[in-house]
């Protein structure tokens, strides 16, 4: 695939942001994140927490990552939470203890954020993980390169009682030495040890760690075949992408009595990272950035067959209506209405992963009285969801033709960060 990842800053409302945001070969922006270049995200921030209270009958307790901050932490993550303070000899948690939590959702509308004490450190091919102690492998490999790879980990990660954590093997591990992967673990596993050797020598609210930002994050989570180029307009975040692909500061600059900067480097042959530095047209205007943004923000989204959507967010759920607009078929109506839903449904698999949306969803497609054609439909959806990176489930079609979606909530809608 020749997608390309853009990162600049925009300002939107009075309010500056850093936008990273994926684009198809026709400039087609598939999914954006934006984080405000001050006080951004808590998500993935590791804290020593205190246990507020203990409420047995949700299976919950509400742990406090600072004075004015709550949070939700199911007791299942219990198992193999790490204590900088036990006020009873009990396994059981209660409250006044202190352990190692890690933000894994943003608080989403009245809800509280949620912490667990299932701590994970991503890199660019593996996660370390301290509460799951196994060892996979991404089940987006094939079935030799699983093996492969489960039999690399099972040879130097055996089970033992030394062994604290867990690992899984990501998806961008397909075509890496063994020796880069394991190279890649071994820092996280010391950067694991460090960080809870220094845990029992810090106050309760510490932070042990901030998350990377939003753009380093999303950009690990990305396939390196789906890509084809990184470009920024921002120098610091240029040369820090170049040093994730172990490009060092001696090649930014050429040699010679006048240096001139280096603006393109192609790595892992077809990967293109370049700094864009044009005056004449932004990297925004280039991109239609700020545009896309406002489409992506608007109820009514226009199909080329000349349906559109109608995308309506409530409190509880998000309901999709597909309307035939200025599309209208005489002849073989049936026919026509599948095809219009076909497009509806990748359209409406877009919009879910461009404007973050999560939770419940319900799809009002056109009728159709073929159970073939339904059929023929809910697969052309299932497989377009699948390209979310994100998990999304097509749970299936009501007796009132209503299709029922879920989408894991993981961060803020597009709609209530820029709102």
């Amino acid at each position: 695939m020749n997608n390309r990842y853009v990162i600049t800053t925009e300002e939107i409302k009075g309010q500056e942001y850093l936008i990273s945001a994926l684009y198809d070969e026709q400039k087609k922006m598939i999914e954006v994140t934006p984080e405000k270049k001050e006080g951004g995200s808590v998500l993935g921030n590791i804290y020593i927490g205190r246990v507020e209270k203990v409420v047995k009958n949700l299976n919950a307790a509400f742990i406090k990552i600072s004075s004015d901050q709550s949070c939700y932490y199911s007791l299942e993550d219990c198992q193999n939470a790490i204590f900088t303070r036990k006020l009873s000899v009990k396994k059981e948690l209660a409250a006044g203890d202190e352990l190692l939590v890690q933000v894994t959702k943003e608080a989403i509308k009245t809800k509280d954020p949620v912490v667990s004490s299932n701590l994970t450190f991503a890199g660019t091919y593996a996660v370390l993980t301290t509460g799951n102690r196994k060892l996979s492998v991404s089940s987006k490999l094939d079935g030799e390169t699983r093996k492969r790879l489960k039999h690399m980990l099972e040879q130097n990660f055996p089970e033992t009682k030394e062994r604290k954590f867990g690992l899984i093997i990501r998806t961008n591990a397909k075509s890496v030495s063994e020796e880069n992967i394991l190279e890649e673990i071994r820092r996280l596993e010391q950067f694991y040890g460090r960080l809870s050797e220094t845990a029992v020598n810090r106050t309760c609210y510490s932070c042990l760690y901030r998350e990377e930002p939003l753009w380093k994050k999303h950009l690990k989570a990305l396939r390196e075949e789906d890509l084809a180029q990184i470009v920024t307009d921002d120098r610091e975040i240029f040369e820090e992408i170049c040093g994730c692909y172990g490009i060092g500061e001696e090649a930014f600059y050429t040699g010679g009595s006048v240096k001139t900067r280096v603006c393109r480097f192609k790595v892992k042959e077809r990967l293109a990272l370049c700094y864009y530095e044009d005056k004449a047209l932004s990297l925004s205007s280039l991109y239609s950035m700020k545009s896309a943004l406002e489409e992506a923000l608007r109820e009514r989204v226009w199909l080329k067959s000349g349906a559109y959507l109608i995308i309506e967010p409530t409190e509880t759920l998000t309901v999709i209506d597909v309307n035939t607009g200025k599309n209208v078929a005489k002849k073989e109506v049936q026919e026509n209405f599948l095809k219009v839903n076909k497009e509806a449904a990748e359209e409406i698999a877009r919009q879910l992963r461009l404007r973050n949306i999560s939770g419940m969803i319900l799809v009002d497609f056109m009728n159709l009285t073929s159970k073939k054609a339904e059929e023929e439909l809910l697969n052309t959806f299932r497989s377009a969801l699948k390209k979310d990176p994100v998990p999304t489930q097509l749970v299936d079609m009501t007796k009132l033709g209503l299709v029922e979606v879920t989408r894991k909530k993981i961060r803020k809608s597009l709609r209530e960060i820029l709102k």
